[in-house]
């Protein structure tokens, strides 16, 4: 995991495709801890124009090929990752990590990736390994 420790050291954006606007969802939590501890946050959602006061995408190309993410941070279903995995290498910017958090998994999605050195982390959950990395404490 030192490649993780680096890049979340070094990381400055993340985007995070599924981030809800739902408070109590697993999404806003996490994208809300990250944007805390100082990251820029790239929403990417269906509906809602901000989310934690950031503009939202619809779709992970745009956000890639605009400002650029580090990581891309997926919370959607395993099936859902191929297709986002197909967007993610069309874009004109390949972030340097896919993280898929806790529960989703895409064998597909991480070898295509993975062919194109992206970083593929499943299941495990980005705040988490950022509260063990770089030691924070926040519930």
């Amino acid at each position: 995991m030192h490649k993780v420790d680096q890049i979340l050291k070094q990381a400055k954006k993340i985007a995070i495709i599924g981030l809800s606007p739902d408070m109590s969802k697993d999404s806003y939590i996490v994208g809300k801890y990250l944007q805390e501890m100082g990251y820029i946050i790239l929403p990417i959602y269906p509906k809602e124009e901000f989310i934690l006061g950031e503009k939202v995408y619809r779709d992970i190309k745009e956000a890639l090929d605009v400002h650029k993410p580090e990581i891309v941070v997926v919370f959607r279903k395993s099936e859902a990752c191929q297709s986002i995995a197909q967007d993610v290498l069309c874009a004109n910017f390949l972030p340097k990590i896919f993280w898929m958090q806790l529960g989703i998994y895409n064998q597909i999605a991480k070898d295509m990736l993975m062919s194109r050195d992206i970083f593929v982390i499943e299941n495990k959950c980005i705040k988490i390994e950022h509260q063990k990395i770089l030691g924070e404490k926040n519930d």
